[in-house]
């Protein structure tokens, strides 16, 4: 509750900032100073929701709405060199998706995982095209008008300008890397589904509410503001877990990217994986190394954020089992025939689950998930019969 006031109070100290400045600047204008000001949260927010097609889209709005005499100033992203390949390439990925729709589980594994580091190197671009366009339209509000009085804008005799540029920027930065954290969301869960139609639906989806996004700021600019700020609000308030998955999927695209499991080993003290699902306060997809103390009790710790101070939790008591899977092994624990996950392994460890058995002291080894359906239809195809889980000698 104290994030969520904290967070509230800054959005309205630095609105009511720019208000009061645009007020105190030209008293007149407040109207079109405001819709310039809602129009830039919108732009802020459909950018980060999908930077390569919100920078190509408003490079390509910027370019054929600047007269011509003007094009040859504009910023890089409203150049034809940058903002058509971009929209091209956005194009092309939605292409992928359309077939990726009809291909088996998995064919297409391989694009997303580029499709995914596109999203990361495109997200630093479009901050590099946000934030400079934000800083010149609170400059330009402050500066434009010819009256000596507006640079001397002040409320109880202190300047605005300084403490308006030192509050919108940090603040318009964090909007944009919170709801940049949801939109990267997308990519992740598409990476983690091995199903193209539930792709196509995220892919959708995350399309919708940019295309409604824009249409609304042609129709109604402070509607579109407004509809940015509750994507804000609730960006905010998912932040943990859009981070989580975020450092999940850039591990797993590392890993199958550089193909590491080929020159992998896992370590005999500690190893990397995440939580499968939540453990005690342990949100899942938290990234940890798992260890045995000197009773050969499982430990799972980690830093909240990556940075904070380590914390331990200790795995439940029960009987555990490693799950082949087709992309990424896991640890389960078993109940009564049934298993249920508990930690997943990033793509290196696949092919090294009888040493990770070893070194924890799991004998039960059983192929999961998508290898195990696949194995079964090989078997039925050729009339073998299920294999039956390994079991290694501890």
């Amino acid at each position: 509750m104290k994030r969520l006031l904290f967070f509230i109070l800054a959005l309205a100290v630095c609105s009511g900032l720019a208000l009061a400045a645009s007020e105190a600047v030209q008293p007149a204008a407040t109207n079109q100073h405001g819709l310039e000001l809602a129009k830039a949260l919108t732009k802020i927010t459909g950018i980060a929701i999908s930077p390569l097609l919100g920078v190509g889209v408003v490079g390509a709005y910027d370019y054929f709405t600047c007269p011509a005499e003007k094009k040859a100033a504009m910023p890089w992203y409203a150049q034809v060199k940058f903002w058509l390949p971009a929209l091209l390439l956005v194009g092309a990925i939605a292409l992928k998706d359309s077939a990726g729709a009809v291909f088996p589980p998995g064919w297409k594994k391989a694009f997303d995982v580029v499709e995914t580091v596109e999203s990361k190197v495109s997200g630093l671009v479009a901050a590099g095209a946000v934030v400079p366009s934000i800083a010149m339209i609170f400059h330009s509000q402050l500066t434009s008008s010819a009256d000596p009085q507006v640079l001397q804008a002040s409320i109880l005799g202190f300047s605005l300008a300084p403490l308006l540029n030192i509050l919108t920027i940090p603040l318009a930065v964090t909007c944009f890397v919170l709801v940049w954290l949801v939109g990267h969301v997308t990519n992740v869960l598409i990476l983690v589904s091995p199903w193209g139609v539930v792709d196509a639906a995220l892919k959708g989806i995350r399309t919708s509410v940019i295309g409604f996004i824009t249409a609304l700021n042609f129709i109604n600019p402070l509607a579109a503001a407004l509809l940015s700020m509750i994507i804000v609000v609730i960006a905010y308030f998912i932040a943990g877990w859009s981070f989580r998955l975020m450092v999940f999927g850039s591990v797993y695209t590392w890993d199958f990217f550089t193909f590491r499991h080929k020159r992998f080993k896992p370590a005999p003290d500690a190893n990397w994986m995440f939580t499968g699902r939540k453990i005690e306060k342990t949100p899942i997809r938290t990234y940890g190394r798992l260890r045995k103390d000197a009773e050969s009790k499982l430990l799972f710790e980690y830093k909240p954020w990556l940075f904070l101070p380590v914390r331990t939790v200790a795995l439940p008591a029960g009987r555990y089992a490693i799950g082949r899977g087709l992309f990424c092994p896991e640890i389960m624990t078993v109940e009564d025939k049934k298993t249920r996950s508990l930690l997943a392994m990033p793509p290196r460890y696949k092919r090294h689950e009888d040493e990770i058995g070893r070194i924890y002291g799991i004998t039960d080894i059983r192929d999961v998930g998508l290898l195990k359906g696949l194995k079964a239809i090989w078997n039925w195809v050729t009339g073998k019969s299920a294999v039956e889980p390994v079991i290694v000698p501890a």
